[in-house]
């Protein structure tokens, strides 16, 4: 079975992959994806790059995503409506907090409803 994957979107690819770095360091076995800048490497947010990722780490379990800035929080919810897929879940909290909390819950095999309750209760 599957866990839960995770997506974390920043306006920086640097920024996205880094936080991809220590969740996978720190916690493993869990599905992480970076969607982070544009294309061309400048500072911003890819509808491409977010559906790419999304579509990589999507399972039957679902997905959680993370996001930076309030244009990376509208292109993943395009993203999600574009994509039409069951269990994928925008998340309000902090990226890199976030990210390695639903990590964590996620590599216990929590569902993705048990995730988002625990993010909702810590953030």
């Amino acid at each position: 079975m599957a866990n839960v994957g995770i997506v974390v979107i920043s306006h920086s690819e640097k920024a996205a992959e880094g936080i991809k770095e220590i969740v996978d360091q720190a916690v493993g076995k869990v599905a992480v994806e970076a969607a982070g800048g544009l294309e061309d490497g400048e500072i911003g947010t890819s509808l491409e790059k977010i559906q790419a990722a999304i579509q990589h780490v999507h399972n039957d379990q679902g997905v959680v995503m993370f996001y930076d800035l309030g244009s990376a929080k509208m292109n993943a919810e395009m993203a999600i409506e574009m994509l039409e897929l069951e269990n994928v879940h925008l998340a309000e909290a902090p990226v890199l907090e976030g990210a390695y909390l639903a990590a964590v819950e996620a590599s216990m095999g929590k569902s993705l409803k048990e995730i988002v309750k625990a993010l909702e209760k810590e953030f």
